[in-house]
């Protein structure tokens, strides 16, 4: 009961001082009390004909206790899936998500959890590190209920709390509004950026052990997060689809289906550290393509997508069965194929012209000269190279030749392989040169009001990597 009144208290302070400030989505003070008293329902749900068609959505089963309660807010709740959703993890274990509901706004958003992806036996069984699978062992109960990035005794809850201020409630110094929304958390564990479809069987190089029986499920999870939240939230007038790394290609490859499914007034996605760049998957010139070899490698292993075969289902076929102009043969031709399906959302692309994590995913198992050289310092360097030819030659005229893409590409941050813009805080993420700051970038995107899109990218390939240390960083890239 104490609880029930300090959080009735907080909501009602929190909607009267948000009020002349109110967004699209929001509600008033009355509107806040009463939904505090009886939780409003579903007025969304799944409809018939979303349940048809491939990967269609599920009704609700109210036979089914998904251990959600409606009038718990401001707290994370785990949501579990019924098997009969055809959600699972990479493991067969059961897949559960985690929801973070405020009575004081209907905009919600979706964010998909990053951490590597896998296609062999040391990638997804675990054996590969932090250049596997996330979670090859399934998802605990309490994953995310104890996000809190100053509780430093409790290592294992920062690689969460860490995530980002974009749903880090009330974050110490860096909040950003839609850490105030209703948040959907998509935890990540098929290993396959939420877009796979398969059931693969991996064996052991050494010998030494069973063969691995991996699903790439990360479609089917992702259709039974937007099915639940249809089914059991408000309408949200804004919505927002981030993550990072393979959390933010999957918000990507999965916006076209969530977005025509939630059918929201305001769209938003932020995809962070996580570019399709131009690969043609016929061609052979990974000199100007170097993307290629990871684009089919990961095709192959994740779906059933053969090329000329147009009807069946597979996530590729899916996508282009609902993105007019997206090119099967052309994976990053979703950015136009998005942007003329959706001509008033606002999207946009951040990440740093210095990633040497996502670059290694791309490259470095992919091209020999890379592979094998024995110099670190040298590996990292050619990495950067194509990384930069990529996103230069193969990713910005493809953002450029549309009317609402933004982007936004600093160079380097001194903290997780300068991997990732929006996790942890905020900080070290200026182009200095054009007098710009990472919240400059992420304001520009999650805007109802509209406006023109920001298209920035850092040159100076010397200052970020000068007076870039900081201790926090340290201590929480130490624990993790």
């Amino acid at each position: 009961m104490i609880r029930s009144i300090r959080t009735c208290f907080i909501a009602m302070m929190f909607a009267a001082a948000g009020s002349a400030h109110a967004e699209p989505g929001d509600y008033g003070f009355w509107t806040t009390l009463g939904n505090l008293i009886s939780p409003p329902s579903a007025n969304n749900p799944v409809t018939a004909g979303q349940t048809q068609g491939m990967y269609p959505l599920t009704p609700d089963n109210p036979s089914f206790n998904d251990g959600f309660d409606p009038g718990d807010y401001n707290s994370w709740q785990k949501v579990d899936v019924p098997i009969s959703s055809g959600a699972m993890c990479g493991n067969g274990s059961p897949f559960k998500f985690f929801v973070y509901r405020v009575p004081d706004t209907s905009n919600t958003l979706f964010y998909f959890e990053g951490g590597g992806a896998c296609w062999d036996y040391e990638s997804c069984s675990g054996q590969a590190g932090i250049r596997g699978a996330r979670n090859p062992n399934g998802i605990p109960d309490n994953y995310v209920q104890n996000i809190n990035l100053l509780d430093f005794q409790n290592s294992s809850n920062l690689a969460t709390a860490a995530v980002s201020p974009l749903i880090y409630t009330h974050h110490p110094y860096n909040q950003f509004k839609t850490g105030e929304w209703n948040l959907v958390y998509v935890p990540y564990c098929t290993g396959d950026i939420y877009v796979g479809d398969k059931t693969e069987i991996y064996e052991d190089p050494t010998g030494q052990n069973p063969d691995l029986v991996w699903h790439h499920n990360g479609l089917r999870n992702v259709q039974s997060v937007v099915s639940w939240v249809k089914n059991n939230l408000q309408k949200p007038k804004q919505m927002v689809a981030a993550g990072c790394s393979a959390g933010s290609i999957g918000a990507l490859l999965n916006y076209s289906k969530l977005r025509q499914d939630m059918a929201v007034d305001y769209g938003y996605l932020i995809d962070d550290s996580g570019p399709l760049y131009k690969a043609p998957l016929n061609s052979n010139d990974i000199d100007s393509y170097p993307s290629a070899p990871l684009h089919n490698e990961v095709l192959s292993s994740w779906t059933s997508f053969t090329p000329g075969d147009t009807t069946a289902v597979n996530p590729i076929n899916m996508l282009a069965s609902i993105t007019p102009g997206f090119d099967r043969n052309e994976l990053a031709s979703l950015y136009s194929g998005l942007s003329a399906k959706f001509p008033g959302d606002r999207l946009g692309m951040t990440h740093f012209l210095a990633d040497g994590n996502f670059s290694s995913y791309s490259y470095e198992r992919f091209h020999p000269d890379i592979y094998n050289d024995p110099d670190a310092d040298s590996r990292l360097n050619k990495l950067r190279q194509k990384w930069q030819h990529d996103t230069h030659n193969n990713l910005i005229p493809l953002l450029e030749q549309t009317p609402n893409w933004s982007y936004y590409f600093p160079m380097y941050r001194n903290f997780n392989e300068s991997h990732c813009t929006t996790i942890l805080d905020l900080e070290y993420g200026e182009i200095a040169e054009h007098g710009l700051v990472l919240r400059d970038f992420l304001n520009n995107v999650v805007n109802y009001q509209g406006g023109a899109p920001m298209r920035a990218y850092e040159s100076d390939q010397v200052s970020d990597f000068e007076n870039n240390n900081n201790w926090f960083y340290d201590l929480v890239g130490g624990l993790l």
